[in-house]
């Protein structure tokens, strides 16, 4: 059965804000089965000692993993819900992250080699994805993971408030998105590129 914890916004009208009272279940552990950290390194194959940033990271379920995994890069976590940033500086590993509002995209702009944003397409519309695009280093690269309205789920968002694949990559080229890979996942779908 789907999580009730999204409004009822459909994605042609993206919802801005994440309910910060269902913070604990980012930190699920079946959810972090259903996609793993590890796999999100992998498709994300940052560079090394490159700036990555975790776009949307809430409580830092998976920039914390990252950091770990990749302890050359600098990781820097963008959310604007400052409840979850909390939740995410209060743990004892997320000393290395840098965490913060939307601004860090302006702080960070240029030098950005790496963004992932997993669990949030759903909420972005083509000027929240061109700002991001925008924020990139020349040769950056992105990649954006979601549940994917086109299969049945365990767990997730009510399927009227998602992208199915193929509308989650018009959405994408769009904002002048160009799919380099895909990754095949059971509930997700993913697409990792750059900006034409």
């Amino acid at each position: 059965m789907a999580d009730e914890y999204h409004a009822s916004a459909p994605p042609s009208t993206p919802r801005r804000t994440f309910d910060p009272a269902y913070a604990l279940r980012l930190e699920d552990p079946e959810r972090l089965r259903t996609l793993s950290p590890e796999a999100i390194v992998a498709f994300v194959d940052a560079p090394p000692g490159c700036v990555v940033v975790d776009y949307g990271a809430g409580t830092g379920a998976y920039a914390v993993p990252f950091a770990q995994a990749r302890p050359d890069c600098r990781i820097v976590a963008i959310d604007i819900e400052p409840q979850l940033l909390e939740v995410l500086r209060a743990k004892p590993e997320a000393a290395a992250i840098r965490a913060g509002g939307p601004e860090l995209l302006a702080e960070f702009s240029g030098a950005i080699d790496r963004v992932f944003s997993l669990h949030v397409m759903h909420y972005l519309g083509v000027d929240d994805l061109r700002r991001i695009f925008a924020a990139l280093a020349p040769n950056g690269r992105a990649a954006f993971v979601d549940w994917n309205a086109d299969v049945e789920r365990p767990r997730g968002p009510a399927k009227e408030r998602l992208w199915g694949a193929a509308d989650a990559e018009r959405l994408l080229v769009s904002a002048g998105f160009i799919v380099e890979r895909t990754l095949k996942l059971p509930y997700h779908y993913a697409f990792f590129g750059r900006v034409g």
